[in-house]
């Protein structure tokens, strides 16, 4: 017989039985491949040194005595949040904005003026997104250090730079005094970056938890201090304050919130600078201003929105409120600039930001990435439209 015509000769019943055992292999075989990968994500995420570490037994039970801590977990005290998941994870209730996510071609970026830096005046650097420079009293301070190529776990993939990365400029940077960082996110604490730069910090300031990535990644104890919101602490002369965000933190999938998030404040004799940190709009700009303003210069979160997260950042148009809340004389719009994260045009931000600012007559400085102002209160920068190049 020909065994061509074995199938077409086998009897309905029997071609039933061999197609659902075929059936069952593949599932078996899907099902062992899922399992599989999920083994290795979860080896990878329990082992690889960038996912930091978590907090231990004896600092949650610190962390449960604070007002700003629940059921295991760090909170805004106005936060609507779970009734929001539905939102925050559907596509369908995104709005996509018009223009290109991200630019056609690297965008321009300022050569670093290195003499500037330098200089005793107090300064500011903007390398992008988050990350800053500051010179303040002749200190040098870095907030958010991300310089590296891709915001995520990995060293190749997620979301890209508009530009090279600024990894090699880390060995051009001098001495660092004091890095401060605001929450544990990859687009703002960056592994690559933190190894880097170790030896050339003395001390970094940073929100309850976050300290136990710093130590994971060989930072001593002792250079590290943290902070719960309205803490205040001294360094070299400057005054720090952690102040409160409408955000959310985590590394992992399975460890959101564990540690804090919030903004900062820092005072010298000539210049008190607010920097927002993540976050969505919420009263307590307005407390911050009472308690501390008014500010020469804020660093205003407002480059990455979405419908999906009312809790987690904010519009421009809320951006130049919570200026105006926390009584800032100059205004920079920040996280744009370096990573797509959001849907909409990569230039919207600051495009509707400086609209805003027009018509509540906000003073919006638009430095270009890499370049250094000075932050003499009789200075003011005008904006080049550099992102239309």
């Amino acid at each position: 017989m020909d065994s061509s015509n074995i199938v077409g000769n086998t009897p309905r019943k029997m071609r039933r039985k061999a197609l659902r055992t075929i059936l069952k292999k593949v599932v078996f075989i899907i099902l062992l491949v899922f399992v599989m990968i999920v083994a290795v994500i979860t080896i990878y995420i329990n082992t690889h040194p960038t996912f930091g570490a978590n907090p231990t037994k004896d600092q949650k039970e610190l962390y449960a005595t604070f007002d700003n801590y629940k059921d295991g977990k760090f909170v805004y005290k106005d936060s609507n949040e779970e009734e929001n998941v539905i939102d925050k994870f559907s596509v369908y209730k995104t709005d996509i904005g018009k223009g290109n996510r991200s630019p056609s071609d690297k965008i321009p970026i300022s050569k670093i003026d290195w003499s500037l830096i330098n200089r005793k005046t107090d300064n500011l650097t903007w390398f992008g997104h988050s990350t800053f420079l500051l010179t303040i009293d002749e200190k040098k301070l870095l907030i958010d250090p991300m310089f590296s190529r891709f915001a995520s776990p990995v060293s190749f993939a997620g979301p890209k730079r508009f530009s090279d990365d600024w990894l090699n400029a880390i060995k051009e940077l001098p001495p660092i005094d004091a890095v401060l960082i605001t929450h544990d996110h990859y687009d703002h604490l960056d592994y690559q970056s933190i190894k880097k730069l170790k030896d050339k910090v003395d001390h970094f300031f940073v929100p309850y938890g976050v300290g136990n990535h710093l130590r994971h990644w060989g930072i001593a104890d002792d250079q590290i201090k943290e902070l719960n919101w309205w803490d205040e602490t001294t360094f070299g002369g400057l005054k720090f304050v952690l102040t409160p965000a409408k955000h959310f933190s985590g590394r992992g999938l399975f460890n959101r919130n564990s540690t804090l998030w919030g903004g900062w404040i820092i005072i010298g004799n000539e210049t008190r600078l607010c920097t927002s940190g993540d976050g969505s709009y919420g009263p307590h700009f307005e407390e911050i201003g009472k308690k501390y303003g008014p500010f020469d210069l804020t660093l205003i979160e407002g480059g990455q929105y979405d419908k999906r997260w009312p809790n987690s950042h904010m519009i421009p148009e809320e951006s130049v409120q919570a200026h105006i809340d926390l009584k800032g004389r100059q205004m920079m719009l920040v996280h744009w600039g370096a990573f797509t994260l959001a849907r909409h045009a990569w230039t919207e931000p600051i495009e509707r930001a400086m609209t805003e600012a027009e018509k509540k007559a906000v003073n919006l400085i638009v430095p270009q990435i890499g370049e250094t102002i000075f932050l003499e209160e009789s200075i003011t920068h005008p904006i080049s439209s550099w992102w239309q190049e």
